[in-house]
């Protein structure tokens, strides 16, 4: 009997190590009353585990809450305490003995209701309200009614696309601080929503780390941000124009905020542009965010200028930068804030893709383009003819790219429904001229391969090596099409001229389908 008890001791003692696919397995095989005599013995021996062996087995049966997560992931189950202070009154005293290091919380949800009887039941622990998908007026009074009980909410999460209006109303008339919540994400489509007023969570959320507001206008959140010490992350995406914020507003906002790692700030239309006349001339010294890492922003490239000439960001390592069409981008904000970026400064690789409705370009550094190609830096330029993309994405390039000493790789994708239209040989030329260190450079498809050829040729004719310098290699990759007769041409006398003016270039042509017939040749 000892030596089946220390046996399912250490078997529990390992549980977080195994790799089990479905965690309630374990707690189904703890808790069978069908279990066969062979079992029996196991049983009784579960029955003496210590306190602690039987809380570790808890821990890995309920997950990890992640304080940081947006959405509620599958890692923590927020109802399984439940079920496990239903089996006896000896697991039910061990749960509620440990509520911190089991991290029970009340689950306020559609299926899962909040009220006076469920209160008085269990002990008062925070409450974690996820709301999605609610499908009546009865929905959105349980969630209200256990927002009320301000003092133990501690998760907020609410997406729904009926009943938007009736519970923001509602929800932004408790003024009344929220002391112990750590995580809220509020979402909404509709296009009139409710302006958050300054007495929104009574203005005061101290344990905050997690704020993400999605189609939600706050232009007072200056407030609330100066309670929120702790915040880790902020997110206002979406933000219509009643929830317009001025970028000599939002960065003193933010400038409290010590431990904020990732900052996303997105507008849902194209007029978030400040006004040159009235812009302010740069500070002459910038706020420091020491712990930034991320970066992400939606909108109008004037307004990005105008908060990276406030700001200072040691150690981001990620951007996400994407931007309303104009017809001139004026960047040298956004130029030095790259250039004095030290993981923007080592990047490797470009990819640059071309579709119906954007361009996209992804800097990535070796170990990044090693790891599944995570970017360091992605910009994005939503307009939709193929000539104005090249324009816009050239103009934006040429602040800082001829800086990238490291940038040794370019590879090409054209993905456009009117990438037949002719493009002349100068904007390739204006788009290419940045990339001086290149060496390699692919074109990733046929209407990469189609729509660069031709204007090689023209390289070629004129000084040979003012474009693309230091190329070594071109590839050119198609799907079950070899380029040949007018295209394959302009390719070698492009190659042969490099040739001549003393820098040779290797060609590949690799066709994917057949991924053993792949052709090299110098020239």
């Amino acid at each position: 009997m000892v030596e089946s008890m220390l046996h399912v001791d250490e078997s529990c003692r390992g549980l977080k190590k195994a790799e089990v696919s479905d965690k309630k397995q374990v707690l189904l095989r703890l808790t069978s009353t069908e279990l066969g005599d062979a079992d029996q013995l196991s049983r009784r021996a579960i029955g003496v585990l210590t306190d602690n062996a039987l809380i570790e087995i808890f821990e890995f049966y309920l997950g990890k809450d992640d304080p940081y997560v947006v959405v509620f992931a599958d890692d923590h189950d927020y109802d399984g305490w439940q079920t496990l202070v239903h089996v006896c009154r000896r697991w039910r005293c061990i749960v509620f003995s440990s509520p911190r290091r089991l991290d029970l919380k009340l689950l306020c949800s559609r299926q899962r209701l909040v009220n006076s009887k469920t209160l008085d039941i269990w002990p008062e622990l925070p409450i974690v309200i996820f709301s999605r998908d609610m499908e009546s007026k009865e929905d959105v009074t349980n969630v209200i009614g256990a927002l009320r009980h301000h003092d133990r909410v501690c998760k907020i999460f609410y997406h729904n696309e009926q009943f938007q209006t009736s519970f923001l109303k509602e929800f932004t008339a408790i003024d009344e601080p929220f002391p112990a919540l750590t995580n809220l994400y509020l979402s909404s489509s509709e296009q009139n929503v409710p302006v958050l007023p300054d007495s929104f969570l009574g203005g005061s959320a101290p344990r905050l780390r997690s704020l993400d507001l999605r189609g939600i206008p706050y232009p007072s959140i200056g407030k609330l941000l100066s309670s929120t010490t702790n915040l880790v992350r902020l997110s206002l995406g979406r933000i219509p124009h009643s929830g317009y914020i001025s970028p000599e507003t939002i960065v003193p906002c933010l400038s409290t905020l010590a431990r904020l790692e990732l900052l996303g700030l997105g507008f849902r239309y194209p007029r978030s542009r400040a006004h040159r006349a009235s812009r302010h001339p740069p500070p002459l010294t910038r706020i420091v965010f020491p712990s930034l890492t991320s970066l992400r922003f939606n909108g109008d490239i004037e307004y990005l200028e105008d908060i990276l000439s406030q700001i200072e960001t040691p150690i981001l390592n990620e951007s996400y930068l994407s931007f309303f069409n104009q017809l001139v981008f004026d960047t040298p904000v956004l130029g030095h804030f790259i250039r004095r970026t030290e993981t923007f400064i080592a990047t490797h690789t470009a990819c640059i893709r071309l579709d119906s409705f954007a361009v996209q370009v992804a800097l990535s550094g070796k170990e990044e383009m090693a790891n599944n190609d995570v970017e360091t830096l992605s910009l994005i330029i939503s307009c939709k003819p193929l000539d104005w993309q090249l324009s816009a994405v050239a103009q934006v390039l040429n602040s800082f790219l001829s800086s990238l000493s490291t940038l040794e790789s370019l590879e090409i994708a054209i993905d456009h429904e009117d990438w037949q239209g002719e493009i002349e040989a100068i904007q390739w030329r204006e788009f290419l001229h940045p990339f001086a260190a290149v060496k390699k450079v692919s074109l990733k498809d046929e209407a990469s391969v189609r729509l660069v050829a031709p204007a090689l040729r023209e390289f070629g004719r004129e000084r040979a090596t003012e474009v693309l310098p230091a190329l070594q290699n071109l590839s050119l990759t198609t799907s079950g099409w070899s380029p040949s007769g007018p295209l394959k041409g302009p390719i070698e006398e492009f190659i042969t001229t490099r040739r001549l003016y003393g820098h040779p270039v290797t060609v590949h042509y690799e066709i994917t389908e057949s991924y053993e017939d792949t052709e090299s040749e110098e020239v």
